[in-house]
């Protein structure tokens, strides 16, 4: 937990006179200085009076039995700054107690670092202090040392461990962030070395998702405490200018809560009105997204309104905006429409006193609460509710997306993934649209329809075929404005979505749900070819397929189901004849030479090939459809196939099939792996023709126009040309290599046939790659 103590030998005995600073919830903006004064540590009876002053039912006898055993535990370690050691988890509690949480939180920040740092042991602390105590502290000794900044494997796989722990109990995560607040706030005692990774990772991590769990106090406190390590001229600078702007406005603040005030008393509304400028770090990176100077910022100063009850904040609302006039674009009601981390507020900005814009945030006193503490504002320590995470689960959105990010874990391919989805989640913020049932949908600034799509529901980002805005058709990648209205056309037809959604997708979920999707095609491509392969085999050898029976193979093949077995003879990972030799342990795998062609070559010995049958008399060929088939197809990458041209299949590991044509002198290359051979045939519907690769060498005279006279023949008998590479062999002469997609042999032969005729064409032959 704590990432900075002293070794045994530099350990100081800690007299009881030892003192600490000690702690408040309100986080400090400035790390004080070594050389302070420090207060008296908290005593029992003080930490007994912070927790008895919001639950008078508290278990003094418990808080007392872990003070005590904490002390002694930790004994005469120290911190890096010479305070007792045991003052930081006593600050932690103290951080803890102004949250307002419940007895067994407390001693768990009381014996957070027991497990890791002293003789205690997990049963010692479940015999003493009980089992819901032992486990949130076992829990918080799993994450020790976690570092978030550094590879991003590591770093993501660290998040997971996290996340993972606070499933379990959200109290760990609380515990962990006041720990987090604690060390922020003495960071000055850490090597410098040290001192920019834990900021940065305060700031990624820690302090984002605090403010997911809605606890802005929190989040801002981290926020300006790793701003002040990383960037301390920066954090000056804004100090400054903050100070400066406090003392030319001293009396604004006064004089507008004062007629805020009045004017709503006058109505009859009791409100209490207080006025806060913004945080530095919060004013540093508006500058920085505006590209503004701190002079051109209008809204430094931000006044609160709590009112009694709902129905006032709306009541307030509207004397607000009879009495100043309102700056156009800046009301937002997250009232009606809560933030997902359940911040609920009427944000307006005004023209006040003296034409000074006026940011107000108008509340009730429990939406303030939720506002500052967030998921800690929920009573854990009052009888009846429950668990905390089943109140949890009842009471809060901010849980709500927290569950869900963990849910992610089960179905990230890999850490990274993971750690995109949740950083994007972390750090955007919201627009808020509607399905045509009026469903609200949640979504980051800047999201389009593909991720509201996924947002809604997987299957239908998945047969998303397009969509209506406010009624109106629109692209998937359409972005998506607050308000608005999105209907999701989809299709029937089972399909993957394409891969190029990914880089438009916004949200990590989207994301990850394109990318699984995507993997989960290719490997069903993979299984098709490999059944094929399967089950050709099986009829050649007049062997009896069935899956009941190769489900009892599996073990033997290392594999844990059908589609796994299949998608790797797929794959050409595992040999058909592996699957055969696993159903039936005696058979033999023949290598005979079976195709007999009219011409001998030194591959005719090891393996003969011959032209492509009547499909009725080779049932074992499997047949080929084309580019765009349901197999893992591909074609001679130097000259391509195309029908009507003898054709052999050639299985590359990982890659599926390619495709050569008979001739292809390529072929040579596996002479000694017969293995990797295949009986394929052309399956062209005619009805519904296609095009497929040729590559052609064209030499034509040097002259003006005759590239275009070659071109022109090409389009005039239907080709297309998909690229084309010139090259000077002579004054004369351009070699032109062109790669065309044709329909069949007779296409082929028909454009070669009419360049040849072309007095610009020297010579003209197809490339057999």
């Amino acid at each position: 937990m704590a990432y900075w103590r002293q070794s045994p030998s530099q350990m100081q005995a800690a007299t009881e006179s030892a003192v600490v600073a000690s702690s408040s919830a309100a986080p400090t903006s400035v790390p004080a200085k070594a050389k302070a004064p420090r207060a008296r540590m908290m005593r029992q009876y003080d930490l007994v009076e912070r927790v008895r002053s919001y639950n008078p039912d508290t278990n003094e006898d418990l808080l007392n039995r872990a003070y005590v055993y904490a002390m002694k535990a930790h004994g005469s370690q120290t911190r890096a700054s010479g305070d007792p050691y045991f003052s930081h988890p006593l600050e932690v509690a103290a951080i803890l107690t102004d949250l307002k949480l419940d007895d067994a939180t407390i001693v768990a920040a009381l014996l957070h670092d027991t497990i890791e740092d002293t003789e205690a042991t997990r049963a010692e602390i479940d015999r003493i202090f009980g089992h819901e105590i032992g486990a949130l502290v076992e829990g918080l000794t799993k994450l020790k040392r976690l570092e978030l900044v550094s590879r991003e494997a590591k770093q993501a796989e660290n998040l997971r461990k996290l996340l993972l722990a606070v499933s379990d109990d959200v109290r760990v995560l609380l515990v962990k962030l006041a720990d987090r607040l604690h060390n922020m706030r003495t960071l000055e005692f850490v090597p410098e070395a040290s001192r920019k990774r834990i900021a940065e990772e305060t700031l990624d991590i820690y302090a984002p998702l605090a403010g997911r769990m809605g606890m802005q106090e929190m989040r801002e406190g981290l926020e300006d405490l790793s701003f002040h390590t990383l960037d301390p001229e920066a954090y000056n600078v804004v100090m400054h200018r903050l100070d400066a702007l406090a003392e030319r406005n001293r009396n604004l603040i006064g004089e507008i809560e004062g007629q805020l005030s009045k004017n709503l008393r006058d109505r009859g509304l009791t409100a209490r009105v207080s006025g806060r400028r913004k945080r530095p770090f919060s004013i540093w990176t508006k500058m920085e997204r505006k590209s503004v100077g701190f002079e051109q910022l209008s809204d430094i100063f931000g006044f609160r309104v709590i009112m009694p009850d709902l129905e006032s904040c709306y009541r307030a609302l509207g004397v607000v905006h009879t009495t100043w006039p309102v700056v156009p674009g800046r009301f937002k009601d997250y009232i009606s429409t809560p933030k997902q981390n359940d911040y609920r507020s009427i944000h307006t900005t005004v023209i006040g006193p003296g034409n000074q814009r006026v940011e107000l945030q108008i509340r009730t006193e429990e939406m303030h609460q939720i506002a500052e503490r967030g998921i800690a504002a929920h009573a854990f320590y009052k009888d009846g509710v429950g668990s905390p995470t089943e109140l949890l689960k009842r009471e809060s959105n901010a849980f709500a997306w927290l569950r869900r990010t963990i849910g992610i874990l089960s179905e990230s391919a890999n850490p990274e993934e993971f750690l995109e989805h949740t950083k994007l989640e972390l750090f955007h913020d919201q627009v808020f649209c509607f399905t045509p049932k009026g469903k609200l949908i949640a979504l980051p600034r800047h999201a389009n329809v593909i991720d509201f799509a996924y947002a809604v529901h997987t299957g239908l980002g998945n047969s998303a075929v397009g969509c209506k805005i406010n009624g109106k058709f629109a692209p998937l990648s359409s972005e998506l404005q607050n308000g608005d209205e999105v209907e999701v056309l989809t299709s029937d037809a089972p399909s993957a979505p394409p891969a190029a959604w990914e880089s438009l997708a916004v949200t990590g979920k989207a994301r990850a749900a394109i990318r699984r999707a995507t993997r989960a095609a290719v490997r069903d491509q993979y299984a098709g070819l490999g059944r094929r392969i399967v089950e050709r085999l099986f009829e050649r050898t007049k062997l009896e397929y069935a899956d009941d029976k190769l489900k009892g193979a599996l073990p033997r093949l290392a594999r844990a189901s059908i589609d796994d077995v299949m998608a790797a003879v797929g794959r050409g990972e595992m040999k058909a004849a592996d699957v055969a030799r696993a159903m039936y342990p005696d058979y033999k795998e023949e290598r005979i030479a079976r195709y007999g062609g009219a011409k001998k070559s030194s591959l005719a010995v090891k393996l003969k090939l011959k032209s492509p049958p009547d499909p009725s008399r080779s049932p074992s060929a499997i047949p080929i459809r084309g580019i765009n088939s349901d197999l893992p197809v591909k074609f001679a990458p130097n000259g391509g196939a195309v029908p009507g041209d003898r054709i052999v299949g050639i299985v590359t590991p990982g890659e599926g099939i390619t495709i050569y044509p008979i001739q292809s002198p390529a072929l040579k290359d596996f002479e000694e792996e017969p293995e990797r051979w295949l009986d394929v045939r052309w399956d062209v519907d005619e009805s519904t023709p296609q095009r497929f690769p040729a590559r052609i060498e064209v030499q034509n005279v040097n002259e003006p126009g005759s590239l275009a006279q070659v071109a022109t023949v090409i389009a005039e008998h239907d080709g297309n040309i998909d690229n084309i590479n010139m090259s000077r062999r002579s004054p004369d002469f351009t070699e032109l290599t062109i790669d065309l997609e044709v329909y069949d042999l007779k296409h082929l032969s028909a454009i070669i046939n009419q360049l040849r005729a072309k007095a610009v064409v020297a010579r003209v032959e197809r490339v057999n790659g």
